[in-house]
């Protein structure tokens, strides 16, 4: 037998890996507040084509995977979309229903992302941190302390499977 079977770390979920990249922005903000602009901000938008002023969250979560895709040598499966309604639709990473993760949460890991989508084509997405039973910890950027989708900075929030919007989950 080999010695570098024995030595050879387990694989890592990208999830895991962007996840940690998430949680490495926590705090990084608009600049100024309000403006969808700012430093990490334009690179997060820069990351899926598209210039400073738009809405961020779907191109974070598209960044941090991107970023985790990077140092696993890997491709990232996240669609270069804005958009979280068109990352929803042409997902390559295994979508779980809001239906099946009510049924059973633990289908829900860390690193997934959670897709809120609402009427007029808007939505909302992130990345989950933790779960605890029916209660998903996410890391989401553009929100705010009281879980705006329209907000200013990456923050961390607790939210409910099955509440207002969510459609399901998914896993890279």
């Amino acid at each position: 037998m080999s010695t570098n079977a024995i030595n050879t770390p387990p694989p890592t979920r990208i999830g895991e890996v962007a996840l940690s990249i998430a949680i490495s922005q926590l705090g990084q903000q608009e600049q100024p507040k309000g403006s969808n602009s700012g430093p990490m901000v334009d690179q997060y938008l820069a990351s899926v084509g598209l210039k400073p002023g738009y809405a961020w969250c779907q191109a974070f979560v598209h960044w941090c995977y991107q970023e985790a895709a990077k140092v696993a040598k890997v491709p990232s499966l996240v669609p270069r979309t804005g958009g979280v309604a068109a990352c929803w639709k042409t997902t390559k990473g295994r979508k779980i229903s809001l239906a099946q993760a009510k049924d059973d949460p633990s289908l829900i890991k860390p690193g997934y992302q959670f897709v809120l989508l609402f009427h007029g084509g808007v939505g909302h997405t992130g990345i989950v941190e933790r779960v605890e039973g029916n209660v998903i910890h996410t890391i989401e950027g553009n929100s705010n302390d009281d879980g705006s989708r329209e907000g200013y900075e990456v923050v961390r929030h607790t939210r409910v499977i099955g509440g207002l919007a969510l459609v399901g989950f998914i896993e890279y």
